[in-house]
């Protein structure tokens, strides 16, 4: 005869029976998922770490190659990096480095092609806005002012707005546009610290053009 307690047991077993013929195959999905999502997780985790291993790499025979002079193989490893590792920073940087390396060679139509590659493919705002103030001044250089106009108002961070208004106004000087050159030197020259050496440029473009960026003559003058 089976004691109470064997009834029990056999109750709780039941029960247990009856609760993953219910819900057993539910449960064992959503371990399946969470399982495979971690899984996949820490997979993309080691590719990552790979990928960024094997772009460093691959980086530092870009810098080896601009610093040794060695053109053929910056020309080689760059196209590389671009190929294989778009996405990273390390491409980005790297076509900034061959861009400078270009344009000291006298390589001008390959250094507008670097930098109007990190303009399109960039994931970092900061390389874009540094490629676009590059692609500018070669832009300014052939007299294309309009497309260096286009790079120079093109939505940038915070940080740069003094940079690229400092730009706007040598692009006005050129295009003999005192007026709004003196506009953008102000603008540029309030958007940069007090103590900012860059700071002190500006203040000199503006003293050429007989203004101050503080306004006191015309304060003055209203006295």
């Amino acid at each position: 005869m089976a004691s109470p307690l064997d009834l029990e047991e056999q109750e709780q077993l039941d029960e247990l029976k009856h609760f993953w013929k219910r819900w057993g195959d539910l449960i064992t999905w959503m371990m399946i998922v969470v399982l495979g999502g971690y899984a996949a997780w820490m997979g993309w985790q080691s590719y990552s770490t790979k990928q960024a291993a094997q772009a460093a790499a691959l980086y530092d025979t870009v810098e080896r190659s601009a610093i040794g002079g060695d053109i053929t193989l910056l020309d080689r490893s760059v196209a590389d990096i671009k190929d294989k590792f778009a996405s990273t920073t390390y491409a980005q940087q790297a076509a900034l480095l061959a861009a400078r390396v270009y344009n000291d060679k006298d390589r001008k139509a390959d250094a507008k092609a670097q930098l109007t590659w990190v303009v399109d493919k960039a994931s970092d705002e900061g390389y874009q806005a540094l490629a676009r103030l590059r692609l500018a001044s070669l832009l300014i250089e052939d007299k294309a002012y309009d497309e260096a106009r286009k790079h120079l108002t093109a939505k940038t961070p915070e940080a740069f707005a003094p940079l690229m208004a400092d730009r706007l106004g040598d692009l006005a000087m050129l295009q003999s546009q005192s007026a709004e050159a003196v506009q953008h030197y102000k603008n540029a020259w309030k958007g940069f610290e007090p103590n900012a050496e860059y700071r002190r440029l500006v203040a000199v473009k503006l003293a050429a053009l007989g203004a101050d960026p503080e306004d006191k003559t015309a304060v003055e003058s209203k006295k």
